[in-house]
């Protein structure tokens, strides 16, 4: 006899999330119905009741089931084909890729960078494709993943222990992400620790919705909203103490008046507390020094022995290494940019709110995007 189709042991969060999807009035209607059949096969119902209840075949409740076990949540969500085939070939694309992401001056010319036309009479002369518009080569770099994005310093890390560092914070990705299994004295779960800031109490540049001026406007219409001018910073500033898990996705943050080695310490001993004693952790920070055991202080490094606990450090000038710049470019969006707090506590209020917005939607696919387009490690 056959086994019973039937979807994989899913846990706590996975329910949770996809109870989320359902509940939601807005998406996708056929990723709320490929949940309600990954949830209802997950509460043990048959293929065929599942087919009567959400008023489909039992051929497209076994499709939805059999993919969730592999893919996973990404099963969910529909990927649209169809439409006019590609123009160009898979070889094409990828040498025209490789060509807007070269120099022109690797091919002896006297330019800097490619613009739309110079790159389009390129690829004809070098006869990579035989005819080729403007909108078209902007199309097909944008689907490759290829946008006109602004130069920025980079430092390079003099770091003599470099490759190590950057090998061992990789290995523990690794592990969070479930790509590696850890040996037995190897940690199991990975939080990314940093500190953001100074937090001034300061109005700061952002965007908002508002009725357009020029010869048409209204005459009624309310003022724009502008920043006020600044050339004080009165009540000092406010440090966010931030730790991001890997594991379960979520962010955890204390505000604290000062950053140095003690309140450091008090952080940590509370990222200790989310998990048993017999759990080994590892943190990831950069090269502060309160982040550091020195000859003159050895708390830190005690404190992590004593407690089963690993610190792995960064290369020096690798910050970027650290995967919590991300959530910091998130925190800056969603809740810094266009504010004007008037006091430390209002600032930190939003802060603390936004952190649980965004446990809570840790899911969500517009944040999601912000955090992949912004992370590096």
């Amino acid at each position: 006899m056959a086994e019973r189709v039937r979807v994989r042991e899913i846990d706590d969060d996975e329910g949770r999330r996809l109870l989320r999807i359902i509940r939601r009035g807005t998406g996708s209607v056929v990723t709320w119905r490929r949940a309600q059949m990954v949830l209802l096969s997950a509460q043990s119902m048959p293929v065929a009741r599942v087919a009567e209840v959400t008023f489909t075949s039992a051929d497209r409740v076994r499709d939805a089931i059999h993919n969730f076990n592999t893919n996973g949540f990404d099963s969910l969500y529909p990927k649209y084909a169809g439409g006019r085939p590609k123009t160009f070939t898979l070889p094409e694309r990828r040498e025209i890729k490789k060509l807007a992401k070269s120099k022109p001056t690797e091919h002896d010319l006297p330019l800097f960078t490619w613009s739309l036309a110079k790159l389009a009479d390129f690829l004809v002369a070098e006869a990579v494709v035989d005819d080729i518009s403007h909108e078209g080569l902007r199309i097909l770099l944008r689907e490759e993943g290829v946008s006109f994005q602004r130069l920025k310093t980079w430092k390079t890390s003099r770091d003599p222990d470099y490759a190590a560092e950057k090998a061992r914070v990789e290995h523990l990705y690794a592990i969070a992400d479930r790509e590696v299994i850890p040996e037995d004295d190897e940690p199991e779960v990975v939080f990314c620790l940093d500190e953001f800031g100074p937090l001034n109490l300061m109005p700061r540049p952002g965007k908002l919705w508002a009725e357009c001026g020029g010869r048409h406007k209204d005459p009624d219409r309310e003022p724009r909203r502008r920043r006020r001018a600044t050339y004080n910073r009165y009540d000092g500033v406010r440090h966010l103490f931030a730790a991001y898990d890997l594991a379960k996705d979520k962010l955890y943050g204390h505000i604290k008046p000062i950053k140095r080695r003690t309140q450091f310490l008090e952080f940590c001993r509370y990222l200790r507390t989310l998990y048993p004693a017999h759990v080994r952790i590892a943190i990831v920070c950069d090269n502060f020094s309160p982040h550091l055991t020195t000859n003159k202080c050895r708390r830190v490094g005690d404190w992590a022995a004593e407690n089963n606990l690993e610190i792995a450090y960064t290369p020096t000038n690798c910050s970027w290494l650290n995967r919590i710049e991300a959530q910091f470019t998130a925190l800056r969006y969603f809740t810094l940019d266009g504010t004007d707090h008037a006091a430390h506590k209002e600032q930190g209020s939003m802060i603390r709110r936004y952190i649980i917005w965004r446990n809570r939607r840790a899911d969500d696919r517009r944040l999601r995007a912000l955090v992949d387009r912004a992370n590096v490690a």
